[in-house]
């Protein structure tokens, strides 16, 4: 339930249309469910303005499935990250509504909402076509928080003249996520170049010395560009939600001033 629900259900028992009886059963599961083998929070949308979104890479999916089907029933929009095709298959049975995206490993039940209008686009930078599943997941997660994404893939610093080809693209947005294995060297180029918050997300794209991320991820932390923050290590969700965050109340600053 977000707060939109939440007001019509209140201006439908002022109105008449809804018997108080009916209301609470609709507010009885707030703030979660007991699934026994989860608590489904069911409040997370009226909280953050974001539907609880599922973990599905270490669930079954049954569990997977079982969760997804409890939240549909409370929310218009459900979503599971890091989600395998055998998760997907588990949540099509019981939702077959559901739709995988399955670059960025997410699986969705409800409409991806429309983007404001005048509300600046986030642009999602990849160093190298390695890291399009990490971009894909903060992408996709973006666009399901209602924001506009502009993907600009595949311009690290081995060819640093197709970044330069993009920058009426990242100087026009209001959040960039660059993810960028190897040394990870790509946000602080980045950085260096815009004024825009760059959220920059480490990837596990590399060999030897790479240390499965952890490489770029230090690389990243000592970034000498202002302006840039770090999330973890594959963190495309992360990412995501933090831009959309970010825009979202660029436009509520604007709208004040």
């Amino acid at each position: 339930m977000n707060a939109e629900q939440l007001r019509e259900l209140i201006e439908g028992v002022r109105a008449g249309e809804i018997e108080p009886d009916d209301a609470c059963a609709r507010l009885r599961s707030l703030p979660f469910e007991d699934l026994g083998f989860a608590k489904v929070d069911h409040h997370r949308a009226l909280r953050r303005s974001f539907p609880e979104t599922v973990l599905a890479e270490p669930k079954t999916p049954a569990q997977v499935a079982g969760i997804m089907q409890a939240l549909a029933a409370e929310s218009e929009l459900v979503i599971a990250t890091r989600a395998s095709g055998e998760h997907f298959a588990a949540v099509r049975e019981a939702l077959p509504e559901a739709v995988y995206h399955e670059d960025a490993g997410i699986i969705r039940v409800g409409e991806i909402p429309e983007p404001a209008e005048g509300r600046a686009p986030i642009a999602v930078v990849t160093a190298g076509t390695s890291d399009i599943p990490v971009a894909e997941e903060a992408a996709v997660t973006a666009e399901l928080a209602g924001c506009t994404v502009e993907r600009v893939y595949d311009v690290g610093v081995a060819g640093i003249h197709r970044l330069l080809g993009h920058m009426e693209q990242l100087q026009r947005a209001g959040a960039i996520v660059v993810a960028a294995g190897m040394e990870g060297a790509l946000a602080s180029v980045v950085g260096g170049l815009v004024d825009t918050p760059v959220i920059a997300v480490p990837t596990s794209v590399g060999y030897g010395a790479a240390f499965e991320g952890l490489a770029a991820l230090l690389g990243m932390l000592n970034s000498c560009a202002s302006g840039v923050v770090v999330v973890n290590i594959d963190n495309g969700f992360g990412a995501g939600r933090f831009a959309a965050m970010i825009v979202k109340r660029q436009r509520t600053a604007d709208n004040d001033r």
